[in-house]
């Protein structure tokens, strides 16, 4: 999700991406940006923004944690589900099936307990990026100039090769320095989205 979204990814990506579409003003550098980075509520999870999704998956779990506890039963989701999307990200659903609870794979084939790991991997990912430029200080600069061994290395390094050796605290730790810290993804999220 950071890398992704780096503005200096992002300006490495425009010149193939006009390539590919044609020169237009559309696609300027900077408003590939705000294309990437746009915030728009929606229905979908899957084709939610960077920001929004969370809730998106918080209403799920909300619902999920619910059922499995015997709190409600599939009639409620239904309306609980109205309730949550209006609550959470201001989406009217009521009569809505297509756009409505059952719209991921998830639930209709029994997979439950899924949706948080997705905002996990978010958080991990931005506390991973806050090591990354804290132990290369020009990070930034080097991913604009197109010298992307800095994250890839620390990825490879500190998360891929170790696999399943260390327990998830244990690799958190090592390849950042402490456990998974919410406050990472929080400043995340604020620098992109309220500088």
């Amino acid at each position: 999700m950071q890398f992704g979204r780096h503005p200096g990814f992002v300006a490495l990506l425009a010149p193939m991406i006009r390539q590919a579409f044609g020169d237009q003003p559309a696609l300027a550098d900077d408003n590939l940006l705000r294309l990437v980075t746009r915030v728009e509520p929606g229905k979908i999870r899957v084709d939610a923004d960077e920001l929004t999704y969370a809730p998106h998956v918080r209403q799920r779990y909300d619902i999920e944690r619910r059922l499995i506890e015997r709190e409600i039963e599939p009639d409620d989701v239904p309306a609980l589900w109205d309730a949550g999307m209006a609550d959470w990200l201001g989406q009217y659903t009521r009569g809505d099936f297509r756009d409505g609870a059952m719209q991921d794979v998830h639930w209709p084939e029994v997979m439950f307990g899924y949706f948080p790991c997705y905002t996990l991997g978010a958080m991990y990912a931005a506390q991973w990026f806050a090591a990354m430029r804290r132990d290369t200080p020009d990070l930034d600069a080097r991913i604009s100039a197109g010298d992307l061994a800095s994250v890839f290395g620390l990825l490879d390094r500190e998360i891929w090769q170790q696999a399943s050796r260390w327990t998830t605290d244990e690799l958190a730790s090592r390849a950042s320095g402490e456990v998974l810290n919410p406050a990472f993804y929080r400043a995340h999220l604020e620098a992109r989205y309220l500088t």
